[in-house]
């Protein structure tokens, strides 16, 4: 139920408070993978299993149905059932090291389980007839997708734009968009169909209108008290992942506007007592979500900025110029850029969003994603008077992350940032 304007807003044990579009949320996310179900099991629409930061324009407008194994990792990871799974993958040859979304997804599969089972009833992935990547996030993903093209004997395709980036020149988009087009050809031997520019201009129109709609869900964080949290939005964030370029994603961010700017007006805080604002930096911790929300609203402070939300939103998207474009806008996202863009990038939002601090996770198999790792909190702190709290832990492995310790951590920043803004001293 929504909390009301003057209720004491977090509920027991300061929950959070809930979001109606919830509930259409979950509606359309589970015709989403009942769709590739029916695909998989009546052999009708080709499936390809995409990366989440891939063409899945390109492959929408080809009329396949789309899997994101990504997100299929970050439910198991929210179930809070990777370290069942694993092992299995470390058995099987793949390091402990690397990512847990890919060892905690080829573990369920080599242990024939799956989050979709819990979630809707749904007993298996569908078979996919290709798998196309993109390594604009890291190079996990081809190794990756690599595994279940052998164990499927389909084909595999990729991308592979330059990382570690500052400037995105016209060099590396004219590169990515030719990588782009060569996709054309192996992708109409695998769907039986001709490629139609007109349905992929349709196509990247209606993953623009999504990611501009999410990232004016997003940007009503800068309000204060903020309608909504990073916890919040790492959870609705699902259909801009694994339904863009399809119209119930517009449909769907149109109401969870909606929702939040009926927030803001009837001075509706996602804390009540907003007394501190904060950043997070990096990977969820999936199977944390809720103890780390609940913490927080507690200490009366306000997560209401990230990158990782952020990840997902494409406003260079350009139908007139749909290759030129898609290369533009999946080569420039934050995890394939350098050090000082990435600075840069923080420092602003968080002049934006009114923050006082940052929290970075140092996520243990996710080095793209931890930006704690070449002094980016010293250098934000000394230069640009940004304090922050650094907590280990990972995306999907809970066996790295310590709640005491980082519930300690977090309460003492907590602490010190509320009496540095009693002292004036913060926005």
């Amino acid at each position: 139920m929504e909390a009301s304007k003057n209720s004491s807003g977090a509920g027991p044990g300061g929950a959070r408070k809930a979001i109606r579009a919830a509930e259409t949320m979950k509606r359309i996310m589970a015709g989403h993978f009942e769709g590739l179900e029916r695909a998989a099991r009546d052999g009708g629409r080709k499936v390809a299993w995409c990366t989440s930061v891939g063409p899945a324009e390109l492959l929408r407008s080809m009329d396949f149905e789309v899997f994101f194994p990504e997100n299929h990792a970050a439910m198991i990871g929210a179930q809070r059932t990777a370290a069942d799974f694993i092992p299995a993958a470390n058995a099987a040859g793949y390091s402990p090291d690397i990512c847990s979304y890919l060892t905690s997804d080829v573990g369920a599969f080599l242990k024939g389980a799956t989050p979709l089972e819990k979630a809707y009833g749904i007993k298996s992935v569908p078979r996919p007839d290709v798998l196309v990547y993109n390594t604009n996030q890291c190079r996990d993903v081809q190794e990756w997708f690599s595994f279940y093209a052998r164990r499927f004997g389909v084909p595999l395709l990729g991308v592979t734009p330059p990382r570690s980036i500052g400037e995105v020149t016209p060099v590396f988009i004219a590169d990515v968009a030719f990588q782009l087009k060569n996709l054309v050809g192996p992708l109409e031997s695998v769907s039986g169909a001709k490629f139609d520019l007109d349905r992929l201009r349709e196509t990247l129109k209606l993953s623009l209108d999504a990611t501009l709609l999410w990232e004016d869900v997003l940007n009503l964080g800068k309000v204060i008290p903020s309608p909504l949290t990073f916890f919040d939005a790492a959870v609705h964030m699902g259909p801009i992942v694994v339904l863009r370029g399809l119209k119930s994603a517009v449909d769907y961010y149109q109401e969870l506007k909606a929702e939040m700017q009926a927030r803001v007006r009837d001075g509706i805080a996602a804390v009540e007592g907003e007394a501190v604002r904060l950043y997070w930096e990096g990977m969820p911790v999936w199977g944390k979500l809720r103890p780390l929300s609940e913490l927080l609203q507690r200490l009366k402070a306000c997560v209401n900025a990230s990158t990782y939300c952020n990840s997902w939103v494409f406003p260079d998207f350009d139908p007139f110029q749909p290759w030129e474009s898609m290369a533009y806008a999946y080569t420039k996202i934050f995890i394939a850029r350098d050090e000082t863009f990435k600075e840069e990038y923080i420092a602003g939002l968080a002049r934006e969003f009114g923050i006082d601090g940052i929290i970075f996770h140092e996520a243990k198999t996710c080095p793209n994603n931890s930006n704690t790792r070449y002094g980016m909190p010293q250098r934000l702190k000394s230069v640009r008077g940004i304090p922050s709290v650094v907590i280990s832990g990972d995306l999907n492995d809970l066996r790295c992350y310590s709640e005491e310790q980082s519930e300690t951590k977090i309460e003492a920043f907590i602490e010190q940032l509320s009496g540095r803004t009693e002292r004036g001293g913060a926005r």
